[in-house]
């Protein structure tokens, strides 16, 4: 899937769209996400040595792994409800390309576990375990 094809799926636009393609292989979802350098969350991280803030690669992951509740996502938002066991490995730099694997670990009801590898040209950048509580479109 391409870009506008995942924004048939995902809530996410501009600038917080942050995957530019994604596939379904077997049981885990494949998405990228290549970092341009003129992205709002380089602007003050840091002036001079702009790297990828941790939480923009939990999120990079995170919306890979909400494309395992494709299924769910047209009449719900996925949100955060935990993230666990995330570690930090590699800095991503302007020019980097972010591939992301996810798997479902775990669900009940309308709480998903999943779980996330973030790499850059093979070398880990990023791991964790994701929670999402799928929350009705309708409710406010």
């Amino acid at each position: 899937m391409n870009r506008e094809e995942l924004k048939k799926i995902l809530p996410h636009r501009e600038p917080m769209l942050l995957l530019d393609e994604s596939e379904m292989v077997g049981e885990e979802v494949i998405s990228s996400y290549k970092v341009r350098g003129d992205e709002f969350f380089l602007q003050g991280h840091f002036p001079g040595k702009p790297v990828v803030p941790g939480v923009i690669l939990c999120e990079i992951m995170a919306q890979g792994a909400a494309l395992l509740m494709a299924d769910r996502m047209s009449r719900s938002i996925p949100l955060y409800a935990g993230i666990d066991g995330v570690r930090f490995k590699r800095l991503v730099l302007p020019g980097d390309t972010v591939s992301v694997k996810a798997r479902m670990a775990s669900s009940h009801g309308s709480v998903f576990v999943a779980e996330a590898v973030a790499t850059v040209e093979g070398e880990m950048c990023s791991r964790g375990k994701l929670t999402f509580m799928l929350v009705d479109k309708e409710n406010k």
